[in-house]
């Protein structure tokens, strides 16, 4: 099954499809010599011919010949196939990164990108070339045995074009069931996702039995459906070898009719006997392949979906120097989500370098989404973000990212080592400056708390570590980095007041930076110079110093 989609994803690695094909060729021009050979040796024992020794280390040769081929190919496939992992994966994360968040799903891309992705090296290292091989290698084999046995020839014709022809018929509905199978896959793979992420809530309510039996329930509609595309693949697989036994049977009966019409020798009926297999090995090694590639061919529409999926933000940046002063300009800025009135409306600001804002304002009034807006990981609607005199948008991604850093409400920390996730924005980072960002989130006690410290490994989003513990982590990842633009993005609303205090006190001690803080609680915004409000998208009202306290509770309710 030849699909239109995955040859334009095969594009990046096409010379070495045709080098496998190359190889597989080669491997079946030394078998079929191999079997004339051996054709040619068996007949003269049968004659009591005793002068061999060239003859078998003809077959000698090729055997060892045949077994560098062997061994060549294996070793280059698993580097295409691995080149075809790297690359496929790589475009898919680079499209993934650029969904927006709350567009993804998780379960299903990770489905596509891990188990799709694994299923199509079999198809582009050993499908494809062996497609190429069964075009031309059958022809061969019967041309040559039509030489030896022109009934034999015509049986091994009929039976290679029955083997190769009547199991397509299967494909069709093989690849229509596996789709929707790969669909139930993925969304089971979802669910088993989420529910593992939310046991502790679903423990709490007491879903845990209900959500496991509605789990149970689909794993076992998804393995009904795979027994039954594995019947339809064994009926495929019957008449395939029916075809393959049967031609090497009729071709060696008339291969054998001819020996005793005495229009051909004995050789040519063992030469055919030979030939017969090599004519057929292209094939059933195609069934195998065809099989091992199945997975990817079912995973296609999730391919698709996501490589098709338009991007939120479209990185044509050229600008590969970072902002150096952090000055922020917002002008006319205009962002709605879509389908809804929440987002930002002609917003108008202008931040000094090294001057510390504090935003305000009740839930749903856009704070977040203007914290979004700063680190690009969306695209306004209307207006512009500068920093340093230069649209946000024209920035290269790496340039950004040292240019404006963004600490979220609830940060985002990987399975690997504390130093290794205090590291994200700046890898040479020395173990000393380490150590300082930490002490200045007010963490450092904490990491040296852990097992083995800063090298402790985190388990998965940092859950070994409380809610306030991994905003300071993610506060202490900020402070390395050399962005000259800080936003804070309700980055203590996890944490008590002291410790509030004492992490707010040492950012406004750090050296200078331009800071804007998000906030409900006015105690965050303490070291603000000026301050403004939101509300519906819109800056209702603005002032020097920190917001007062009771207009802080105010503007909550």
């Amino acid at each position: 099954m030849i699909h239109r989609r995955l040859l334009q994803l095969a594009g990046a690695v096409p010379g070495a499809i045709l080098a496998l094909a190359g190889v597989g060729l080669a491997l079946s021009a030394l078998n079929i010599v191999f079997a004339i050979a051996a054709g040619s040796v068996i007949a003269a024992l049968v004659r009591g011919d005793h002068d061999l020794v060239d003859s078998v280390t003809v077959l000698a040769a090729i055997t060892v010949v045949r077994g560098l081929v062997i061994w060549a190919r294996e070793p280059m496939a698993a580097r295409v196939g691995a080149s075809v992992r790297i690359r496929l994966r790589r475009r898919l994360l680079t499209r993934l990164a650029a969904i927006p968040t709350a567009e993804r799903d998780s379960g299903t891309a990770a489905a596509t990108v891990i188990d799709g992705v694994d299923g199509l090296d079999a198809y582009y290292t050993r499908y494809l070339p062996q497609l190429i091989v069964v075009i031309l290698v059958p022809a061969a084999t019967v041309l040559l045995a039509a030489t030896h046995s022109s009934g034999a020839g015509a049986v091994l014709a009929v039976a290679a074009a029955v083997a190769v022809i009547a199991p397509r018929a299967w494909d069709a509905r093989l690849l229509r069931n596996g789709r929707d199978r790969w669909g139930r896959f993925t969304r089971l793979s979802s669910d088993y996702v989420e529910a593992l992420q939310q046991t502790p809530l679903l423990r709490s309510f007491g879903a845990s039995g209900r959500v496991s039996a509605q789990l149970s329930t689909r794993a076992e509609d998804l393995r009904r459906s795979t027994m039954a595309q594995l019947r339809v693949s064994v009926a495929e697989t019957f008449v395939s070898s029916l075809a393959l036994h049967l031609g090497t049977v009729l071709a060696v009966v008339a291969a054998v009719t001819a020996v005793i019409s005495g229009s051909t020798g004995a050789t040519a009926a063992v030469t055919v006997l030979l030939l017969a297999r090599e004519c057929f090995r292209p094939v059933q090694d195609l069934g195998t392949h065809w099989h091992a590639g199945y997975l990817g061919l079912t995973a296609v529409d999730g391919l698709d979906r996501l490589l098709s999926t338009p991007p939120s933000i479209r990185e044509t940046g050229v600008h590969a120097d970072p902002a150096v002063e952090g000055l922020v300009e917002i002008v006319d800025l205009t962002y709605r989500y879509p389908g809804t009135d929440t987002g930002v409306a002609g917003l108008r600001l202008r931040i000094a370098p090294g001057e510390t804002v504090a935003v305000v304002g009740p839930s749903g009034s856009g704070k977040s989404t203007l914290a979004r807006l700063l680190e690009r990981e969306i695209d306004p609607d209307g207006g512009r973000v500068r920093i340093d005199d230069v649209d946000l948008r024209e920035y290269t991604p790496r340039a950004r990212g040292r240019s404006v850093v963004v600490v979220a409400q609830d940060p985002a920390l990987f399975a690997w080592t504390v130093r290794e996730n205090l590291r994200l924005y700046r890898p040479d980072a020395t173990d000393a400056e380490i150590e300082q960002a930490a002490r200045v989130a007010d963490v450092h006690e904490v990491v040296c708390a852990l097992s083995a410290g800063y090298d402790t490994v985190l388990a998965e989003n940092g859950e070994q570590l409380s809610g306030g513990q991994r905003q300071r982590l993610a506060i202490a990842r900020a402070l390395l980095s050399p962005a000259p633009v800080l936003v804070l993005d309700e980055i203590t609303s996890a944490l008590d007041a002291e410790t509030e205090r004492r992490v707010m006190d040492a950012i406004a001690a750090a050296p200078a930076r331009t800071t804007i803080v998000i906030a409900h609680r006015e105690s965050a915004c303490s070291h603000a110079s000026r301050w403004i409000e939101l509300r519906n998208g819109r800056i209702t009202a603005a002032g020097e110093g920190p917001p007062a306290p009771r207009a802080t509770a105010e503007r909550a309710r």
